[in-house]
């Protein structure tokens, strides 16, 4: 390896890969080597990714909701998902997983977030596989995963655990998403071997008896519960309760074909 080799930035050659944030994503996808890469965002992008995917809209990730947003959705005969606070009768869609569930749901919805949807749209714009992992689909991405080969020395996985951001914007490193990762590698065997940040991603969740406390009591879960959304952190820790894999396609998320059922033996 030349002495300046940012190889180490990219954790190659490990099959199955786990960095934080935007940047991390960008990192590992540097080499073009991943071919799969699956976001984390458990409060709340991908848990809601996976509430609509399952009632059969179409999610299209945006990066952020500002002017550009409207004229986006418009351009694909989508709803527009508005802020938490924001939602009204006429449109109820939002990053709540709670308020996705009880509305209901166009055919096609674009779906912005600072952090799980920026980094699913420039991981696609990468030419890079994407696909929304939560607690809720972990077991079902992980053996989707494994079936498609996904995760080998051949074919390596990144697993992206999204994180927050601070007032400043930089990053925050966030339990939940953690959490997640870890659920989605520790579904998916070792066929190319877990890089050290992976193994710790598993650690985490395997040493984690109370998916539901640990949610409620770490930060995130705390700022949405002083909102009054402490429903949404509840069920982003449904652990294993969907059967769909949000595969982006065509610029959505879309239930992949052939997913075997997570309560399947």
């Amino acid at each position: 390896m030349p002495p300046h080799s940012d190889h180490w930035s990219t954790q190659s050659p490990y099959g199955v890969r786990c960095e934080w944030g935007l940047d991390g994503a960008r990192r590992l996808t540097a080499a073009g080597d991943v071919a799969c890469l699956v976001v984390v965002d458990v409060l709340s992008f991908t848990t809601a990714v996976s509430v609509a995917v399952d009632a059969g809209t179409r999610v299209f990730p945006y990066r952020w909701r500002d002017e550009t947003a409207a004229a986006f959705a418009g351009a694909r005969d989508a709803g527009l998902a508005v802020g938490r606070g924001a939602a009204t009768p006429t449109t109820p869609w939002s990053l709540s997983p709670v308020a996705l569930r009880a509305a209901r749901l166009p055919a096609r919805l674009v779906l912005p977030s600072p952090n799980g949807s920026t980094i699913a749209a420039a991981a696609a714009d990468a030419g890079c596989l994407v696909v929304a992992g939560c607690l809720r689909n972990a077991r079902a991405v992980g053996s989707w995963a494994a079936l498609h080969g996904y995760g080998s020395a051949e074919k390596p996985l990144a697993v992206v655990p999204a994180g927050e951001r601070w007032p400043d914007g930089g990053l925050r490193p966030a339990l939940e998403d953690l959490l997640g990762a870890g659920a989605v590698i520790s579904a998916l065997g070792t066929p190319g071997g877990l890089s050290p940040e992976a193994r710790a991603a598993v650690a985490a969740f395997t040493s984690t008896p109370g998916l539901g406390a640990a949610l409620a009591g770490c930060a995130s879960g705390r700022e949405l519960a002083a909102r009054a959304y402490e429903g949404d952190v509840a069920l982003a820790a449904e652990s294993d309760t969907s059967d769909a894999v949000p595969l982006l396609q065509g610029g959505a998320f879309d239930r992949a074909p052939g997913v075997p059922s997570p309560s399947s033996p």
